[in-house]
């Protein structure tokens, strides 16, 4: 679904949207990142490609390929990304 990662970008394309889940797929660039931010409902991020730093409420951990977080609401979180990173997020709604 993301083939290119145009340089110092983060490209996003929304998979599914639905009452109990959206499903995005997210592509960075080297050195792009997400934030400190958080969300109201329950996430999963599967990560299919590349190297990224991940903050999980001040804890900082590497994520790599087949790499699976799960964030309960209102967690704080970050992502900075390493090399090019393709990753999956999971929002539940139900």
């Amino acid at each position: 679904q993301i083939t290119d990662i145009p340089e110092d970008s983060i490209v996003s394309k929304t998979l599914v949207d639905n009452p109990a889940v959206k499903a995005v797929l997210f592509g960075f660039a080297p050195g792009q990142a997400l934030s400190e931010h958080h969300v109201p409902q329950h996430a999963i991020l599967h990560f299919l490609e590349g190297e990224a730093d991940v903050v999980l409420g001040g804890d900082k951990t590497s994520a790599g390929p087949g790499t699976w977080v799960h964030m309960p609401p209102d967690l704080a979180h970050s992502i900075h990304a390493r090399r090019p990173v393709k990753m999956l997020l999971l929002m539940l709604r139900e």
